[in-house]
């Protein structure tokens, strides 16, 4: 069988699911009878959103038939795919078992695959079903109306392309490789994002002091002081955002109203207008950004963002706010949007963004939020918000310590991209043969995973 005008090399055989595997469409359900042995079920999302199922995965309890068990239970080398979903573009994702216990079945809306081992790689063969060669048939084979399902017939017909078995071997350790790259790269963003997460609270509610490290509340509890909003640094001023930006001649100002914007003035060219939706996690996102005329533009120039500006989204998510860098300046404050603006001399945007953002900040907004058909932000809320605010100095080395972290996990997510593209780019070459796998990646693999066994 060719595909988009390749075939399988010469040496390859095309043969069905079914001729190489015994195939399994499972019953259980996620409910628990009292007449039934309790188990673990691996569901639809574990298989959705893991590469390989291990015993370690926090499956959740059931009960099933001791049949059930028996048919349904997992063991180490099964492949399991989606076989429904809302969406023909979700059926027949793979995943393969790793490891698993006795107690652990497979559950309702999964297809269990069991490859006869002395014909086909485990590996190989759920990451020829992760194929878009393969979801393409899934695709067209799925039927339903408001839900997808494939038959046992189509997934037993799917068309598999196999190499000799040391190939596949080869080629599925290469994709494992870089699935386990995947994998600690993940990890290590989850982790940077965590310190983030921790970094950012210390920062704001304890700050710096001179030598630039953390205040210890415990160890110097005269350096703080109880607040309305908590127990702060001594140093610090609290007092509502409006007070601070009348001593430093800031003003709070709307974008164009809906009236004077309509649909068939934007453009593809032209001047950016931030909108609510491109006001993202403490940035301004250009992807999906609306643009008017150069000539509309300067008829709305009051609405021209400046550098170190505040932009604020009026509805919906109100956690939405970002400082303007370089990028956006001479940009438009679009409809729905409050702009922030004030001499930088005691008060750094970037850090205001920040606490803004924040639980301190955050909580008083839930709280004073004007309420019509959604949640609404307006000048008088944002004037009232009351903060603890640091010397300029401090709040600038705070926005340093912030960048710094962020930079470190944007890295990690530059090296997650390369990662994928690469996988994608292995994929299509070891599963359909356009780049052929020495069989002694096979044996090395073996070799280390009997070192590290021992």
């Amino acid at each position: 069988m060719s595909f988009e005008g390749t075939e399988p090399p010469q040496d390859w055989s095309v043969v069905p699911l079914g001729s190489v595997a015994e195939l399994r469409f499972s019953s259980v359900d996620k409910l628990s009878y009292p007449s039934e042995e309790p188990v673990r079920l691996c569901n639809y999302t574990d298989v959705y959103n893991n590469d390989y199922i291990t015993d370690d995965i926090d499956f959740m309890r059931a009960s099933a038939t001791q049949p059930e068990i028996v048919r349904f239970g997992l063991k180490d080398g099964d492949v399991i795919i989606t076989k429904d979903s809302e969406t023909p573009d979700d059926i027949g994702i793979p995943t393969v078992v790793d490891s698993a216990a006795q107690d652990v079945v497979c559950g309702y809306h999964l297809a269990l695959i069991r490859p006869n081992k002395e014909e086909i790689d485990s590996t190989f063969l759920a990451k020829q079903l992760g194929h878009f060669r393969l979801a393409r048939y899934f695709g067209q084979q799925a039927n339903g109306l408001t839900r997808y399902g494939l038959p046992i017939r189509a997934v037993a017909n799917a068309p598999l392309w196999l190499p000799g078995q040391n190939e596949q071997r080869s080629a599925g350790n290469v994709l494992r490789l870089v699935d386990e790259a995947i994998a600690k790269t993940e990890s290590v963003i989850a982790k940077l994002r965590q310190v983030r997460v921790g970094l950012l609270h210390d920062l704001l509610t304890r700050g710096l002091d001179e030598h630039g490290q953390l205040r210890d509340p415990v160890a110097h509890p005269e350096q703080f002081q109880d607040t309305p909003l908590g127990r702060f640094p001594r140093e610090w001023i609290f007092e509502p955002l409006g007070e601070r930006l009348q001593r430093i001649a800031g003003t709070i100002q709307t974008g164009p109203f809906g009236s004077q914007l309509h649909a068939h003035e934007y453009t593809a060219e032209g001047v950016p207008v931030i909108m609510p939706q491109d006001i993202l996690e403490g940035y301004v996102s250009v992807a999906k950004i609306a643009r008017i005329s150069v000539t509309r533009a300067e008829e709305l120039k009051r609405h021209r963002v400046r550098l170190g500006d505040l932009i604020f989204s009026r509805r919906g998510d109100l956690s939405r706010c970002a400082a303007i860098t370089d990028r956006e300046v001479g940009w438009m404050c679009g409809t729905g949007c409050l702009l922030m603006r004030f001499e930088e001399t005691t008060l750094s945007a970037k850090w205001l963004s920040l606490a803004y953002r924040h639980d301190t900040g955050q909580r008083q907004v839930a709280a004073r939020a004007v309420e019509t058909t959604m949640v609404n932000l307006n000048t008088k809320l944002l004037s009232h918000l009351q903060f603890g605010f640091p010397h300029k100095e401090e709040q600038d080395v705070v926005v340093c310590r912030v960048t710094q972290a962020d930079s470190a996990i944007l890295q990690e997510e530059a090296n997650l991209s390369k990662l994928t593209l690469m996988k994608s780019g292995l994929m299509d070459d070891l599963l359909i043969g356009r780049v052929r796998v020495p069989a002694e990646v096979a044996t090395d693999r073996q070799e280390q995973e009997k070192v590290s066994s021992v």
